[in-house]
C-alpha cells in the first residue's frame, strides 16, 4: 500500500518525458499525501507506457524507439541516484570512478549505434548530469550521425481527415515531444566523441597486448559508511543510550534519555534509596505517596498534600509578578518503611506553607514568596548533599535568597553552614541548638535556644535538687559518638549537660554511653548504672528524643533504679508526642525536659485559628477535626510540637528580609537585611537578629522548661519556667521552682 512513496513510482509519476507522451495524465497528480490521487497518475501511466510497449512488440519503430529511450532514462536516473553527493550514506565518496560500459563492436544491425544515440538523445533532451561513460568501437564503414530516419507513419484505412485530421497532426506533435524533437538532425552528436583510428595505430607492435586491470581500493568512506559500519553504529548508539537511560535513571529522581533534572539524585543502597537534592521538576516530589497525616486538628491531611500545596502556590504566581524563592531544607523522606520517621520534615514544612500562603493569598503581598524545598535524608544524614544541590540551584536563579531548615545538628552541620556562605547565602535554622555555629559562622541564624541556653535554665532546677540531697551524684548517659548517625548533637550535649550538673552542685560520675545497634542499647548502660556501688541521684540524657521511651522502661524495671526515685534532665525537645505509644510508667522517674517553642508566651495568638482555616481547604473532604476545645488553640496536637510555629517564624524572617520595603533584594542584601529582622508580633513572641544581641550569652531565644511526673502513658505535664523569645528578663532560681 505505500508503493507509491518508492523513488522509482515517484520518477515514474512526475518525470516530464511521459507528461509529454500522455498529456492526459499529468504528473501534479502525485502527492506525497495523496495515495489515491497519486495511484490514479501511476495506473493510467502504467497504461500509457504498457500500450507503447505492445506497439513495439508489433514492429512499430516509433514504439520501439520510445521503449529504448524510457529505459535508457530509468537507467541514467538509477546512476545519477547511486553517485548524488549529499547522501546520508556518503555515496558520492565510494564511488570515485564513473561506471563504464564497453561495446566491442557497436554497428546498426546489433543495436550499439541505437543505444549510443538513445543515451544521447535522452542527454540533450534532460538537463541533468549523469556519470556514465561508455566506450565503443565502431566499424569505419559506420556511419555515426544520428538515429537513422523514422519512416512517416501512413494514415489507416480510416484515418481522420479535415479538422479531425489537424487534431490527429497535433497529437503526433505532442508525442514527438519526447521523440521526434530530439537533436537527430544534427551533422554531429553532442555527447559524443568520435576518435578515429587509423589501420597504423591499430597494428603496432603493441596491438596485441591485453589491457590488465585491478580492482579498484575502496576509500575509506566505504568503510566508514559501509552497512555494517552502520549496523554496528545504530546498535552500539541504541545500546549506548540504553545503558546511559539507565545510569540516568539510578544517579537522577527524574532522569529519562531526555530532559533528566540534575538536581536531585539517588543515594543509598538499593531497597533503601532516597531522593535527595532539591526538587526542581514537577516529576520529583519527595512526599509522593507519603501518606503521614498531621496531627490533632490536621488529621486528614498528608505530607503528600502539603507538598503539592506548596507546588499550587509557586504555580500562582504570574509570570510578571516579583518573587523571591526560599529553599526549605529538612527530613522530608525515610529510608524503612516507617513514615513517622519523616514528621519532623512533614509538620516544618507545614509551617513553611503557612506563611507562602499568608504573604501570596492572604496578605497579597507585592513580592511573592515561592518556595522550593529540599531533601536531606532520614535525620539529615545527607545535608551536605542537600546544600550543594541547594549552592547549584541558587547559582543558575538569582531569586533563591536563602534557606530554611537545616535543624538537626550532625557532624556534617558546620560544612554544610560553611558552604553555603562562601555561596552567599543565609541559613535560618528552625531547631538546631548548637552553640557553635552561630559564634563561627555569620550566615547562621537560629531560632532554637542554644544548648547553653537550655543548660543553663535546666540548672536553675537542677541546683535546688541538689540543695535537698546528701551528697549528690549524677551521670551523663550519651550516645555512643561514631555509631552511624553523624551526631553532633549528642557530643555537645554531653559536654553543656555534664558542666551543668557540676555548676549546679552535683558530683559527676564517669559518663556512660550506650549504642544504636538496630535502636538505643540501653540494657547494659543502664545495668552498669543502676548497679554500681553509688547509684546516681540525678541523669543527664544526652540522647535523642526517639531513644527517652526506652531510657524510661528501663529505668522502671532494671534493679537498683526501679525502686529509687531518680531525677532526669534531658535537653531534646520532648513536646512530640514521646510516651504516646509507651507501655510502661516510670513511676520513679522526675524527668525535665526544654521546650524550644514557648507556644503559651507569644503575643501572636491569632495565628492558630488562621493557620487552623487554611489547612482545612487542604482536607480531601473539606473538613477536619475540630481544634481542642475548652483549651487555648496552641495545646492542640497539630501545633503541640511546636515545630510548625518555628518553621513559620523562621520563614517569615527570611522573607521579611527578602523583601523589606515591598522591594525584591538579592541573596547577598537579604543576608544583611537579616540583622534587622525584629519581628514583634510572633506565636513564641519577638525574632530579632540585631547584631547587637547575636551573642548566646545574651539570651534572646524562647524556651519552657517542662517537668514530667510518671513518664509514660499517663504522663503528667507541668509547666515549670519559661520565657518568650527577644528582649526579656532573664530565668532566675525563682522562676523555676521544681
Amino acid at each position: 500500500p505505500l508503493l507509491w512513496l518508492r523513488r522509482a513510482s515517484r520518477w515514474f509519476a512526475t518525470t516530464s518525458s511521459l507528461a509529454a507522451s500522455s498529456t492526459g495524465y499529468p504528473s501534479d497528480g502525485w502527492s506525497w499525501f495523496s495515495p489515491s490521487g497519486s495511484w490514479r497518475v501511476i495506473r493510467a501511466r502504467a497504461a500509457a507506457v504498457a500500450e507503447r510497449v505492445a506497439d513495439a512488440g508489433a514492429g512499430d519503430e516509433h514504439a520501439r524507439q520510445f521503449h529504448l529511450e524510457l529505459r535508457v532514462q530509468a537507467l541514467l536516473e538509477d546512476l545519477r541516484h547511486n553517485y548524488r553527493p549529499r547522501s546520508l550514506d556518503w555515496r558520492r565518496s565510494k564511488r570515485t570512478v564513473p561506471p563504464v560500459v564497453f561495446l566491442p563492436r557497436a554497428t546498426q544491425d546489433n543495436g550499439g549505434i541505437l543505444l549510443i544515440n538513445a543515451i544521447n538523445n535522452v542527454r540533450s533532451r534532460r538537463s541533468e548530469v549523469d556519470p556514465l561513460l561508455l566506450l565503443a568501437s565502431l566499424p569505419a564503414s559506420e556511419i555515426m550521425r544520428h538515429t537513422p530516419p523514422l519512416p512517416p507513419e501512413r494514415p489507416g484505412p480510416g484515418a481522420p481527415t479535415g479538422s479531425s485530421g489537424a487534431r490527429a497532426r497535433y497529437e503526433r506533435w505532442v508525442d514527438d515531444l519526447s521523440l521526434g524533437q530530439s537533436p537527430v538532425a544534427a551533422a554531429t552528436l553532442a555527447w559524443v566523441l568520435l576518435l578515429p583510428l587509423s589501420t597504423e595505430k591499430l597494428t603496432h607492435e603493441h596491438a596485441h597486448a591485453q589491457l590488465v586491470t585491478h580492482r579498484v581500493r575502496r576509500t575509506w568512506a566505504w568503510w566508514v559508511m559501509s552497512r555494517a559500519t552502520i549496523a554496528v553504529a545504530v546498535v552500539g548508539s541504541l545500546l549506548g543510550a540504553f545503558l546511559w537511560a539507565g545510569h540516568w535513571r539510578d544517579t537522577y529522581c527524574h532522569g529519562p534519555l531526555t530532559g533528566r533534572n540534575t538536581d536531585a539524585i539517588w543515594q543509598g543502597p538499593d531497597g533503601d534509596r532516597e531522593c535527595v537534592g532539591v526538587a526542581t521538576a514537577p516529576e520529583v516530589l519527595f512526599a509522593d505517596g507519603n501518606d503521614l497525616e498531621l496531627n490533632g486538628a490536621g488529621k486528614g491531611i498528608t505530607f503528600e498534600r502539603i507538598e503539592q500545596a506548596i507546588r499550587e502556590e509557586n504555580d500562582d504566581i504570574e509570570a510578571g509578578d516579583a518573587y523571591v524563592t526560599v529553599v526549605y531544607a529538612g527530613p522530608l523522606t525515610a529510608t524503612g518503611k516507617d513514615r513517622e520517621a519523616t514528621r519532623k520534615g512533614l509538620e516544618e514544612l507545614t509551617g513553611v506553607y503557612l506563611q507562602q500562603r499568608a504573604v501570596n493569598k492572604t496578605v497579597r503581598r507585592s513580592v511573592k514568596l515561592r518556595v522550593l524545598t529540599a531533601n536531606g535524608g532520614e535525620d539529615m544524614l545527607r545535608q551536605l548533599t542537600a546544600v550543594r544541590k541547594i549552592i547549584e540551584v541558587a547559582r543558575r536563579d538569582p531569586t533563591v535568597v536563602g534557606v530554611v531548615g537545616l535543624g538537626r545538628n550532625t557532624q556534617e552541620s558546620e560544612k554544610a553552614t560553611k558552604l553555603l556562605r562562601e555561596a552567599g547565602l543565609a541559613v535560618v535554622n528552625t531547631t538546631n541548638s548548637s552553640s557553635d555555629l552561630p559564634r563561627e559562622y555569620p550566615n547562621y541564624f537560629g531560632l532554637a535556644a542554644t544548648d547553653e541556653e537550655q543548660t543553663h535554665a535546666l540548672g536553675l532546677v537542677a541546683r535546688q535538687i541538689a540543695r535537698g540531697l546528701d551528697r549528690p551524684h549524677a551521670i551523663v548517659l550519651s550516645r555512643e559518638d561514631r555509631n552511624g548517625d553523624l551526631d553532633r548533637y549528642t557530643a555537645e550535649q554531653r559536654d553543656a549537660g555534664r558542666k551543668m550538673l557540676a555548676d549546679a552542685g552535683f558530683e559527676p560520675g564517669k559518663d556512660v554511653t550506650y549504642d544504636l545497634a538496630g535502636g538505643a542499647s540501653l540494657n547494659t548502660p543502664l545495668t552498669t548504672i543502676c548497679q554500681a556501688e553509688r547509684v546516681p541521684d540525678a541523669l543527664y540524657f544526652a540522647g535523642r528524643v526517639e531513644d527517652v521511651p526506652t531510657l524510661m522502661r528501663g529505668l522502671s524495671e532494671t534493679t537498683g533504679c526501679s525502686d529509687r526515685r531518680m531525677t532526669v534532665f534531658t535537653g531534646d525537645d520532648l513536646t512530640k508526642g514521646t510516651f504516646d505509644d509507651s507501655t510502661s510508667i516510670a513511676a520513679n522517674v522526675t524527668l525535665y525536659h526544654s521546650s524550644l517553642a514557648p507556644l503559651d508566651r507569644g503575643k501572636n495568638l491569632g495565628f492558630y485559628g488562621d493557620a487552623y482555616r487554611t489547612l482545612r481547604r487542604l482536607h480531601p473532604e473539606g473538613e477536619v477535626t475540630e481544634l481542642v476545645s475548652g483549651r487555648p488553640a496552641y495545646e492542640d496536637d497539630l501545633f503541640a510540637s511546636g515545630q510548625t510555629v518555628i518553621s513559620y517564624s523562621a520563614t517569615a524572617a527570611l522573607y521579611d528580609a527578602a523583601a523589606r520595603g515591598d522591594k525584591r533584594r538579592s541573596a547577598a542584601e537579604t543576608w544583611a537585611t537579616l540583622h534587622t529582622v525584629d519581628l514583634n508580633n510572633m506565636p513564641t513572641g519577638t525574632i530579632s537578629f540585631s547584631r547587637a544581641r547575636s551573642s548566646v550569652s545574651d539570651n534572646v531565644h524562647g524556651l519552657n522548661i517542662v517537668k514530667v511526673v510518671r513518664p509514660g502513658p499517663s504522663a503528667e505535664r507541668t509547666l515549670v519556667c519559661g520565657k518568650p523569645a527577644g528582649i526579656a528578663p532573664p530565668l532566675t532560681a525563682k522562676d523555676c521552682k521544681p
